[in-house]
């Protein structure tokens, strides 16, 4: 696994971590996906394209650096609509 110690800020990395015990009538793992903004000693703070996440080092189960995303893809033009 990633050693936490080694990210910097802007770091780009997917976590794999645990969901709350009262979250667990579904799925009990999640991912996040994003750059790096803090690391703490108990925590880990992604910005992502949904917004600022949160998550603390006790739950993460795997974490990797991934490279940077792709660039979005334009919006399709419909043919038939010209």
């Amino acid at each position: 696994m990633l050693n936490f110690n080694d990210l910097t800020p802007g770091d780009r990395i997917v976590l794999r971590y645990r969901l709350d015990p009262q979250e667990l009538s579904g799925p009990t793992l999640s991912d996040a996906i994003g750059h790096v903004v803090e690391v703490t000693e108990s925590l880990v703070v992604l910005e992502t394209r949904g917004g600022i996440v949160e998550i603390q080092r006790s739950k993460i189960t795997n974490a990797k650096r991934v490279p940077p995303a792709p660039p979005r893809r334009r919006a399709r033009v419909d043919p038939s609509s010209n």
